[in-house]
Order: structure tokens, then sequence, then C-alpha cells
């Protein structure tokens, strides 16, 4: 059986996001959509909100699961026993940076590999720092992520629409 993780922060979920994880999920047995607790940033959602955003998100999904991970990605693939790592890829700059942790994670743990998916086009701009900025302004999000997610968006801003 192939499982592979997409691991991210996903805050928010973008339907850049959602795109990868629709495609990757094709290509593999089980894909865990991996979601970093990373208490060094200050995120806009809680990790429990971003799970259970997913989850509603990839419930029309038999093979994807969703849970939420601390510490280094390849102590958590040991753990889930994945071995495929799935990243999107936007731009040049995104490759250098990615390569770099493809090559350490498969330094450290040589059954890991990792496979870089291009963003589709519609989505090639897109990130969550971008829809954060213009949701803190009150700007319209409608197209980047999905409009389940709109409100709640809005709303850790104060924002009403």
């Amino acid at each position: 059986m192939t499982r592979a993780i997409y691991p991210g922060s996903f805050d928010p979920i973008t339907n850049g996001h959602l795109d990868i994880i629709e495609r990757s999920s094709k290509m593999v047995d089980e894909l865990v959509v991996g979601v970093l607790n990373n208490s060094a940033k200050n995120s806009l959602f809680s990790v429990e909100e971003r799970v259970s955003m997913l989850k509603e998100m990839t419930r029309e999904m038999p093979n994807v699961t969703v849970a939420s991970f601390d510490g280094l990605l390849v102590d958590f693939m040991e753990q889930i026993d994945a071995t495929i790592i799935i990243r999107g890829l936007r731009a040049i700059s995104d490759y250098e940076y990615e390569l770099q942790i493809a090559q350490t994670n498969h330094k450290v743990n040589p059954k890991v590999d990792t496979v870089f998916l291009t963003s589709s086009l519609e989505y090639a701009y897109l990130s969550s720092t971008i829809v954060k900025e213009f949701a803190s302004y009150g700007g319209d999000i409608s197209q980047f992520v999905p409009k389940q997610l709109i409100d709640k968006i809005y709303a850790k801003y104060h924002i009403t629409k």
C-alpha cells in the first residue's frame, strides 16, 4: 500500500491546496494531509480548526485522511508508515527551497521520497499569506478559498460580509 503525506500549515486552506490534495490522492492508495503544529508561527486558525476544515473539505475523498503533527516530518512519516511526501510548486523559488528539504529528508530516511506537483495555472499566484492579506482588509477572497470557509476567515478579522 502506498501512503503519502501532503504536509503544510494550511492557514488558511486555499483552492490551490485542495487542487494538490485532489490530484495527489489519485496517485496513491492513501493520502494523509498533515497539518503542522508550529508553535513558532502565529497562526490565524488553531491546529484543531485547520484539521476540522480540511476534514470537511476532503470528506468526499475516500482515501484522504487528515492528521496534525509537530516535530520533524520524517519522524511523523515513520509513525504513520508513509514513504512519499507531496509538495506543490508555484515557482522556481519554491523548487529551490523544497529541493533542499527533500534531499535532507531523504538523507535522514532513505525510504522517503518527495513528489513535486506543479500548481495548476489558475492557482500559481495563490498562497495562504495572500488570502490573509486580502481578508484582513475586507478584500474579496471568493476566488482564493472554498466558499464554505470565507465567513470563517473574515470572522478571524472581525469582518462581516
